[in-house]
């Protein structure tokens, strides 16, 4: 395998060599090791644990909302519930990955009670978004994590705005973050929608009969409580920090690695290790729901959490016998990274005919 630069991101390209073994053999050999160490073992306890510890503390924010009434101090409940919430959503991915129980109607079923009921998001549609991002990550017109959504990640795609959104493009990656305090929303439309979909959806009745009733009993709680300025304000912050964790935990896994053409074909080992990078750094693993280790996440769908970091150990090692880019960085670095890139992708957006030095020199 060989990475080539382009003007932003970058592509993978195949390279045969026939003097190496298949990419196959060596990701079963790998994945014998980690089975053979005990970690495709599911962890039931620790998720257990987890959950009953995620419910104190929603009770105890639940608490406080009661007690602070009409003040704005309720805004610090609010960024709380957000937090809370994202470490929800964590479960939920993990359980849509089988991770949590060995059953996997059980695991199907605490996802979606999690994802509807409690976080708000229908776990169908995060099921068939996430499924084809496994399947593909990074590649063009195959990943739907890359797909154009106000950010541009391929050239191709920030060559194609125009007005506001071309300036935008041009400096996505300054607004990238700020951009992400509406991701909550658009996480919470953009799933919802989906439920209204002609296609056939599993779980359609449950999960929208789920949502409307916790959106209904939410808002009502809020605006019953609080003044109208400080409910919408209440539902602003929450909405915002929910949208900033979740994108904050999920971009540096992915966006500035290298991109995979629509038509390559590339074995699963390099595909996803390649594409994918790791978070390094003391409580990433909590912060983060076990995301930082994204390789093995993406090696090892189902592997359960508390598995990762020995399992990371295993893949390095292997990684290093078989000559494949093994990617690790700190979280700030990677945040860098992603502003970088998307920057560089952005550049796509300018007018061709615009001289940036000529333009400099008028302003003189």
């Amino acid at each position: 395998m060989t990475l080539s630069s382009t003007l932003g991101p970058i592509r993978l390209t195949e390279r045969k060599d026939p003097s190496r073994r298949p990419m196959t053999s060596t990701y079963s050999a790998l994945l014998k090791s980690v089975t053979d160490a005990g970690l495709l073992k599911r962890s039931p306890a620790f998720y257990i644990w987890l959950f009953v510890g995620l419910s104190l503390a929603l009770g105890g924010l639940i608490t406080g909302f009661v007690l602070i009434g009409d003040s704005w101090f309720q805004l610090l409940i609010a960024g709380g519930l957000g937090i809370l919430l994202t470490q929800f959503a964590f479960i939920t991915h993990e359980a849509s990955h089988r991770a949590v129980f060995k059953s996997g109607k059980v695991n199907d079923w605490i996802g979606r009670i999690l994802a509807t009921a409690v976080v708000g998001i229908s776990y169908a549609w995060w099921m068939t978004k996430h499924t084809r991002h496994h399947g593909n990550p990074n590649t063009v017109g195959k990943d739907p994590d890359i797909a154009w959504d106000t950010i541009s990640f391929t050239e191709e795609d920030a060559s194609k705005q125009k007005g506001m959104l071309r300036w935008m493009t041009q400096r996505q990656g300054y607004l990238f973050f700020p951009l992400l305090t509406l991701e909550g929303i658009n996480l919470h439309f953009r799933s919802i929608a989906t439920l209204f979909r002609k296609e056939r959806l599993e779980g359609r009745a449950v999960e929208l009969s789920l949502i409307a009733l916790r959106l209904s009993v939410y808002v009502a709680i809020i605006f019953w409580v609080l003044p109208l300025g400080l409910a919408f304000a209440f539902l602003g912050v929450q909405l915002a920090v929910f949208g900033v964790y979740m994108g904050a935990s999920f971009a540096p896994n992915h966006k500035g690695m290298p991109l995979i053409p629509k038509t390559a074909r590339v074995d699963f080992l390099n595909k996803q290790v390649l594409t994918s990078r790791n978070i390094t750094g003391r409580g990433t693993t909590a912060l983060m729901g076990g995301l930082n280790y994204q390789i093995e996440h993406h090696l090892f769908p189902s592997m359960s959490r508390p598995h990762l970091k020995r399992a990371s150990k295993l893949v390095q090692e292997h990684c290093r016998t078989e000559d494949i880019n093994y990617t690790q960085t700190t979280l700030l670095h990677s945040y860098a990274i992603v502003v970088d890139y998307l920057n560089k992708v952005g550049l796509a957006a300018r007018d061709p005919f615009d001289c940036p030095e000529a333009d400099r020199m008028r302003r003189r």
